[in-house]
């Protein structure tokens, strides 16, 4: 029998797991009243997406535009083509409808709907109306989606600048690859509903996440100028029967580039395509070499001895260093003896008595040594590296190569004298026009560029580019000397061929033999600007190995002039 001691033990004893067992379900309510409630969302998310099938809807990518809003690269819509493995309900008529509709092999097509994944690839870059015509077959578990392919209405047109995209609408290549990240946009998504057994729930329906498309890249570069300019770079090649031409142009005072040729160009709606005889049996690593070398951009990509045109920057340290003056009196016997090395002139039997404007418009190499050993070595690097002429230019395209020039403890008087002249070291011809143009324009180092601004969906403007300006790489007063000595060359001297009537040009032509010496291989440029007292536009153009006659008076200096005679009134330059 149990005494009051026990009952008020066993009383307390229920009590206490009662209070127990009510504090627990307490809390277990309270916890399921906090998911019901306020993580309600968040695990109905979780809940979502563990049945629902997810496939990526590609962003448009944004359109190139030229600085007249013509549009370069644009956009196709095509279809990808895929598979649902849990979906099909006969899977041997998809087999024979997808490898027939879609030139596909029939083990290609029986992989990829055999292989057991949540969705499989089929092929993508369809034809919008293939597409179409699959979807109306109507078959389970295959999905045709609409997707978008890279589009360039002029084909050939600024092939190497413009560059081109890949399978996934990602930059390869030029400008396409520099200004992926406002191109590209963001992927929206296609969210479909599915049972335990990842079957659609046809009920349910589907869900959209629509995809951001990307920004538009307003370029500086100009179609009409880059159109006649191909055209001349290809009636060049052809009547010179030359290995390559590149035309670059440029605004002197900003470094916007209005243009820039490399024939011969490729397709950049078929930018795979090889060479007509390439044999059929070359290696994969061939293949791309061979490829590599179409896409290659020569005005930033390949360097090339300047030759006399590079007689412009050493006139301007002379200038700057101050020993030299147009008045300064040279004599020229058609050589000169550097050390141990006699030097020719182009001119044999030599320039005789001259002053340095006279010097400049023969284009007299003793003149021009002369000048670069009175800088004397020390000076003349330095002048080299002030110019800008060691670094690179910062141009808005992949793969920009550096000058090769001599260690300065490497040099001598010989390597002096015929850097001087524009031999024995190499650079690139946007490193060249850029040099140039900051010795002509009063002295300010400017960056060569394409991208001027992004514009968003709405059409304004999403982002604006700034570049670097260096000032002060030379004195006012020797830009507007070197100007005027210029002009002269183009007016009465070696650069008459680059004239324009009605309009002042200013210029320097160049003759280069290519290494090694001796292999009657010659590279001719010229380089001209206008107007000659304020440049606006500057162009350089380079004939690489032509055939007969190779000096760059008699086969650059006729491309510039034609050159100038269209776009020069075009743009409004009087």
């Amino acid at each position: 029998m149990l005494t009051d001691n026990n009952k008020i033990f066993h009383r307390k004893k229920i009590l206490t797991i009662f209070l127990i067992c009510a504090g627990v379900f307490l809390l277990l309510f309270g916890r399921l009243v906090y998911l019901c409630v306020w993580r309600a969302e968040h695990y109905s998310a979780l809940a979502t997406a563990l049945h629902e099938r997810e496939r990526s809807i590609k962003a448009a990518r944004g359109r190139i535009l030229d600085r007249n809003g013509t549009v370069l690269a644009d956009n196709r819509t095509v279809c990808t083509v895929s598979v649902i493995h849990n979906q099909l309900e006969d899977p041997e008529q998809v087999i024979e409808i997808l490898s027939r509709e879609l030139e596909l092999t029939e083990d290609y097509v029986r992989k990829r709907v055999e292989k057991y994944s949540s969705m499989e690839r089929i092929k993508s870059n369809v034809d919008k109306e293939l597409g179409d015509r699959i979807r109306e077959y109507d078959l389970a578990g295959v999905k045709v989606d609409e997707d978008y392919k890279r589009y360039y209405p002029y084909d050939e047109l600024a092939s190497k600048v413009l560059g081109f995209t890949g399978g996934d609408n990602q930059g390869i290549i030029g400008l396409e690859v520099v200004y992926d990240e406002y191109l590209q946009g963001e992927a929206g998504k296609i969210l479909t509903m599915t049972d335990a057994k990842g079957i659609e729930v046809e009920s349910a329906g589907e869900r959209r996440l629509e995809p951001v498309s990307g920004q538009d890249l307003c370029i500086s570069l100009d179609m009409n100028i880059q159109s006649y300019a191909t055209q001349l770079a290809n009636q060049a090649m052809a009547t010179k029967q030359a290995d390559s031409v590149s035309i670059l142009v440029m605004n002197p005072q900003n470094g916007e580039i209005l243009a820039m040729v490399n024939v011969p160009e490729f397709d950049l709606n078929n930018p795979y395509e090889l060479p007509e005889g390439t044999p059929e049996n070359i290696s994969g690593e061939e293949t791309q070499n061979i490829l590599n070398g179409i896409w290659r951009n020569g005005c930033i990509n390949d360097t090339y001895e300047p030759g006399s045109t590079f007689k412009i920057i050493t006139a301007a340290a002379g200038l700057e260093a101050g020993v030299v003056t147009p008045e300064s009196g040279f004599s020229c016997p058609g050589f000169v003896i550097v050390d141990d090395r006699t030097i020719h002139c182009h001119k044999r039997a030599g320039h005789g008595s001259q002053d340095f404007t006279h010097a400049m418009m023969n284009s007299c190499n003793p003149a021009l040594i002369t000048v670069g050993l009175r800088i004397g070595l020390d000076s003349y690097y330095d002048y080299f590296e002030k110019f800008g002429l060691k670094t690179k230019t910062g141009v808005d395209l992949p793969g920009e190569a550096g000058t090769i020039m001599h260690k300065k403890e490497g040099m001598g008087n010989v390597e002096l004298a015929t850097v001087a002249f524009g031999q024995s070291f190499q650079i690139t011809p946007i490193q060249l026009l850029t040099t140039v143009s900051s010795i002509i324009n009063g002295g300010r180092r400017i960056t060569p560029h394409f991208g001027v601004q992004t514009l968003d969906a709405q059409g304004s403007v999403a982002q604006r580019f700034e570049y670097p300006v260096s000032a002060d790489i030379v004195s006012e007063e020797t830009s507007a000397t070197m100007r005027e000595i210029l002009e002269m060359v183009v007016q009465e001297g070696s650069g008459a061929n680059g004239k324009v009537e009605g309009f002042r040009i200013g210029g320097k032509t160049a003759t280069s033999q290519t290494l090694p010496r001796g292999s009657g291989r010659y590279i001719a440029s010229f380089i001209g600007f206008a107007p000659a007292d304020s440049p606006q536009v500057i162009a350089i153009a380079i004939v690489n190995n032509p055939q007969g006659v190779y000096y760059g008076s008699q086969v650059a200096a006729p491309i510039i002039r034609q050159l100038y005679e269209n776009i020069l009134p075009y743009l409004g330059i009087e």
